[in-house]
């Protein structure tokens, strides 16, 4: 009977142990792959406080929160399953669909660079605030849309090989961890400006502190709205880049290796980081080269017939 005992406890020590080191083995695989989605997760951060820019203080946090949500909802009930069962099936349909959410940032990015020429909203100004922050979130949930599979396909590539369950955790990893960091870091940029009015209320250097950061804000968030909409057009551009290549059609994204690996030989130890420079600029150029053309279809189909009606 003792025996039997030390038996099965000895077994559920096994089972334990084996089970912690699967745990492990996630956490080191999502670990590993998010820190290759780490250059998408910075672009996310930076697109998403524009949307809560002209929104009053109170409002702020709220807005936040149910832009996180929904891009839980993306990667969850949306992005995960449907990853996972054409990995499984489909697997030549994953660069096509990811090509079109890439054409849908450069779309995204080229109307604002429009927008800030024309000095015009890009997408309106509603009647009520209401139907202003549904259509705030309603955008921002979109563009996290394609930003997050962007995420999600960079790490399934790094893990396709796991077998299905584990590649399922680890996917839920990421998807969990990097909502969490995009819109923790986006609550802290747009708060900033509260916290430095308390802080300007303490006496001492705190108080000018709080005071140069409040000062400061503005033009961290008019920053915050350029690197955005380069972001868009960067990562949209770099998807269609590489989709392109992948699908056959390799000499735009030729030409641009040749070039970076130029600029790499030419620079010597700053070789990494301008061969890197020289890549996302001619990404961001082919985004917005991709984005105004997609503008300018939608401009003369959907834009005129709507004014059309209107008349």
């Amino acid at each position: 009977m003792a025996g039997g005992l030390v038996a099965l406890l000895d077994d559920v020590a096994v089972l334990a142990r084996t089970a912690a080191a699967s745990v492990d083995d996630i956490g080191a695989a999502a670990a590993k792959a998010g820190a290759k989605a780490a250059g998408v997760v910075i672009d996310d951060a930076a697109v998403t406080p524009q949307y809560v820019r002209s929104l009053a203080a109170e409002r702020e946090l709220p807005i936040i929160r149910r832009i996180a949500i929904g891009s839980l909802r993306n990667k969850f009930l949306i992005i995960l399953p449907a990853i996972l069962l054409l990995s499984q099936f489909v697997p030549w349909l994953l660069t096509p669909i990811l090509m079109l959410g890439g054409a849908y940032l450069c779309y995204e990015g080229a109307e604002k660079v429009w927008a800030k020429v024309a000095h015009h909203d890009a997408h309106g100004e509603g009647a009520e605030g209401t139907q202003d922050e549904k259509k705030l979130i309603s955008g921002a949930v979109r563009t996290d849309l394609i930003l997050s599979a962007e995420i999600m396909v960079i790490t399934l590539n790094e893990v396709i090989e796991e077998p299905f369950w584990s590649l399922l955790a680890i996917l839920a990893v990421v998807a969990l961890v990097m909502t969490v960091v995009v819109y923790g870091v986006v609550a802290l940029i747009v708060k900033m400006d509260d916290a430095g009015l308390r802080l300007s209320t303490l006496p001492g250097a705190i108080a000018s502190f709080g005071r140069g950061l409040v000062k400061a804000m503005p033009m961290v968030l008019t920053v915050l709205t350029v690197v955005g909409t380069a972001a868009m057009l960067w990562v949209g551009g770099h998807i269609l880049l590489v989709g392109a290549d992948e699908l056959g059609l390799h000499a735009v994204y030729d030409a641009v290796h040749h070039l970076e690996e130029a600029a790499h030989d030419a620079t010597g130890a700053l070789g990494g980081l301008v061969g890197w420079l020289v890549n996302t600029v001619a990404s961001a150029i082919l985004g917005l080269i991709v984005g105004a053309l997609v503008v300018l279809v939608i401009s003369l189909t959907l834009h005129r017939r709507k004014a059309a009606a209107q008349h």
